[in-house]
């Protein structure tokens, strides 16, 4: 919370420098984790067989794909926005090459590589990467098994021995008398590769667990050039001219409108495929658990300059385009990666291999890389996303897309892919199921299966108005949105047969939320519907007497299995396998109010959570303590190894105003008798309140007499008290409310387990207030125990107290976990 303020103190001559308070920390020495290392390793070994193998199959030199494995490493693995992800020359990006080199040749080509660099900056600049994310999966998913096609044809001549041509039909056309003319010595040499890249990966047992940490493109690719060799087989292998032979970009010659349109198609391909990895990487690494450090979320605006940069770069030194390459990326997070080190180290291995192993790379028979390649893609036809897209109903969206990219281009079936992905919307938006049946028991259900807009009001009508007067019914309404026609039409009814005697309920299938339109709608906490307990804008519905309500809880439980419980069955089932391992701590009261889940964002195994009157951590001790509250920390602290704790209050706290207006003779009731631990804090409160009435200092925290103006009353009041940033608390119960926070946080250093971990600096504390009226959280501001917080607030600390303990608001746009 402490600002930097530049200083113009002189500075000695000699001996150590004097520590500045406002100094910035000084700068982190590089350092590269070995778990970086490693995992550049593992994904080096994967990219030098692919980037070779693609190279093969675009037609391009084969030194292009060494080139733009090495830049995809070093450039956009610093420029980029995402930290774990690896980029190189992708598969999807094959046939495009290809057909730009067999067009324009390979000099422009470079060329087009570096504007489709410099169109991916200005896309970056301009905030858009998040729009890419808008194109239907179905299209994407259809795009990449077009290109997997495509490849898998065209690669497969290589593997039997013969050369593809230069289209999918015209290579299928080709494929009988390639069958006809075998060549055993690339026929052999490319079936090993298949055996093992299929049979590596399945290898059972521990066996299989320590073998599988060798990549199998790798083991593949090596046995073949074993076999080869061993075996003196007549078979074509790579040759790497010299680097000193090696073509650069060149001016782009041809048609404008046709090199724009390659522009474009390189941008867009390079783009969603890397903005897509980003984000698929992200998924990957926030489910692990065992990193070093937590890897941050992508930028993905920052992700498409990078990608721009190490495109530009390529290009310009005679590379292929670049994107985010998916297997190398997982690979990249599964071997621990932790940082964007391992990315660009695996860069520098690249660039050692291409100068230093070129005897050894010329070995590697052609047709064991055309194996990789087509294996690769028929990869890309993934089974998984086929079913993905036929559970949504979008298969269709997925075929044409495919289908147009392997007859028509990568652009073309892109533009043919959303065309019907646009077409299957609007097609579903106009096209709504209504249907009405009783059931045995006279009960009317009118199913609605669709969007519910004024084009389906006719029908909605005359389906309602089938329903007799008096008669109960359900309307059923499986959608997502209803527009306000349909509103409106639904409504009337509604108020109609409820006039004529009848009763209705108007339900979303599966538990959906069905959209209404804002001024229309009543509640704006329809998540918490049922169970809510408060009067909304609209008077709740009273139940009738022939059919009357069930207990509130049955139907609470009710909803949680119909709707709730499918969705988090998954999720609970591994939190009963693997047991909890919550990261926090939270202590909070146990009033009604107060729901911790919708406060801190959190879900089933995130929170320890602690409930009781006043939020109250009593100090240990045999006459004073209470077992279940230290219970509790210590099983957080010592056994569930929490990183934090968290102690909560709330406005409106009854626990509070007990304390403030219960006196303390009387009868000791129980509740009496839990809220002396309270005590301390109402003690507290007054100590605070009394000191501050004796101190009038200035505004900058100074006593008077220097350049300040006098304090009001209400501001004295406030010297050296908790308070909320902002504002001065609303009345005594809330300054009693922030004290307390404050006591509570130093009787939770009192426990031993809690002040042995704080010593080792593995556990934090945080105190935390909630406004409920407000439904605004407020976070202790961070080291309010020592004196730079008290120069910052302009407090003054007392003796064995912190000076000023500021409670801050917590903005919507920077969310805070507790």
């Amino acid at each position: 919370m402490s600002a930097c303020v530049p200083t113009s103190a002189a500075q000695p001559a000699h001996g150590p420098r004097p520590q500045q308070p406002h100094a910035p920390p000084p700068r982190k020495k590089f350092r590269v984790s070995g778990a970086d290392v490693s995992a550049s390793i593992a994904v080096f070994l994967i990219a030098l067989p692919l980037s070779l193998g693609i190279a093969l199959a675009t037609g391009a030199p084969l030194q292009a794909g060494l080139v733009a494995a090495a830049v995809g490493g070093l450039v956009a693995g610093r420029f980029g926005g995402a930290p774990l992800q690896v980029s190189g020359p992708a598969a999807g990006l094959t046939v495009v090459t290809a057909e730009l080199i067999q067009r324009y040749g390979w000099r422009t080509t470079c060329a087009i590589t570096v504007l489709a660099g410099v169109a991916q900056i200005g896309l970056g600049c301009l905030r858009v990467a998040r729009t890419a994310l808008a194109v239907s999966p179905a299209v994407v998913h259809g795009m990449l098994a077009g290109i997997g096609v495509t490849i898998a044809a065209a690669q497969l001549h290589i593997v039997l021995g013969g050369t593809p041509q230069s289209s999918v039909t015209a290579n299928l056309g080709a494929l009988p008398a390639q069958l006809a003319d075998l060549h055993p010595a690339a026929l052999s040499v490319s079936a090993l590769t298949l055996g093992i890249l299929v049979l590596w990966p399945r290898i059972p047992g521990r066996a299989g667990r320590v073998v599988r940490t060798v990549p199998a493109p790798l083991v593949a690719v090596t046995a073949a050039t074993a076999l080869s060799g061993l075996a003196a087989l007549s078979v074509a292998k790579v040759d790497l001219p010299s680097w000193r032979t090696h073509a650069l970009a060149g001016l782009p010659e041809g048609p404008a409108l046709g090199l724009v349109a390659a522009v474009l198609t390189i941008t867009l391909v390079c783009s969603v495929q890397s903005l897509l990895g980003a984000v698929a990487v992200d998924k990957l690494t926030a489910k692990r658990t065992d990193a070093e450090e937590r890897v941050g979320r992508s930028d993905l605006d920052r992700e498409l300059r990078g990608q721009g940069v190490a495109n530009m770069v390529s290009g310009a030194l005679g590379g292929l385009p670049i994107a985010g390459v998916a297997v190398r990326s997982v690979a990249n997070v599964r071997a621990g990666a932790v940082s964007r080190n391992s990315t660009m180290l695996h860069g520098v291995w690249v660039v050692a291999a291409s100068l230093l192993l070129v005897p050894v790379l010329e070995k590697i028979p052609l047709a064991s890389l055309a194996a990789l390649v087509m294996f690769v893609g028929a990869q890309m036809v993934s089974i998984n996303h086929i079913r993905t897209v036929t559970r949504h109903r979008e298969v269709l969206v997925y075929a044409a897309t495919t289908l147009a990219v392997v007859f028509l281009g990568v652009l073309e079936g892109v533009a043919a892919g959303i065309a019907v992905a646009v077409a299957v919307a609007l097609h579903r938006l106009a096209r709504t199921r209504i249907t009405c049946e009783e059931d045995s028991e006279g009960v009317h259900h009118v199913h609605v299966r669709g969007q519910l807009t004024f084009l389906a009001v006719p029908r909605l009508s005359r389906c309602l108005h089938h329903v007799p007067q008096r008669a109960h019914a359900v309307v059923e309404l499986d959608g997502s949105f209803m527009d306000h026609a349909a509103y409106e039409t639904l409504q009337s009814w509604l108020d109609a047969h409820a006039a004529q005697g009848g009763s209705a309920e108007v339900t979303g299938r599966g538990g959906q939320r069905i959209t209404e339109p804002a001024a229309t709608a009543h509640c704006g906490c329809r998540p918490w519907t049922p169970w809510r307990n408060h009067q909304c804008d609209t008077p709740q519905e009273p139940p009738r007497a022939a059919r009357p309500e069930q207990h509130r809880l049955a139907k609470g439980i009710s909803a949680f299995q119909q709707n709730t419980a499918p969705r988090v069955r998954g999720e609970l089932a591994r939190l009963a396998r693997e047991g909890q391992r919550p990261a926090q701590l939270f202590l909070t009261c146990a009033d009604s109010r107060v729901v911790t889940s919708m406060i801190t964002s959190s879900g089933p195994g995130d929170l320890f959570v602690v409930r009781n009157v006043g939020n109250l951590v009593p100090l240990p001790g045999a006459e004073s303590g209470d077992d279940s509250v230290a219970a509790a920390i210590e099983y957080a602290v010592d056994v569930l190894k929490v990183k934090s704790i968290t102690v909560c209050g709330h406005s409106g706290c009854g626990a509070m105003q007990a304390l403030l207006n219960t006196p303390p003779t009387g009868a000791q009731t129980p509740l009496k008798r839990w809220l002396r631990h309270g005590l301390p804090s109402l003690e507290r409160m007054a100590e605070q309140t009394a000191e501050a009435a004796d101190q009038p200092l200035g505004a900058t925290g100074q006593p008077l007499g220097a350049t300040s103006r006098p304090l009001g009353a209400a501001e004295q009041a406030l010297r050296g008290m908790p308070r909320l940033a902002g504002r001065a608390p609303a009345d005594a119960v809330e300054q009693l409310c922030l004290t307390n926070v404050v006591q509570q946080l130093e009787h939770l250093r009192a426990h031993e387990a809690v002040s042995r971990r704080l010593a080792e600096g593995s556990l934090e504390l945080h105190g935390m207030y909630f406004h409920v009226g407000e439904a605004q959280a407020y976070l202790l501001a961070e080291g309010t125990d020592g004196a730079e917080e008290g120069k910052e607030t302009g407090g003054t600390a007392r003796p064995g107290q912190a000076p000023d303990e500021v409670f801050s608001q917590v903005p919507p746009a920077h969310p805070v976990e507790v």
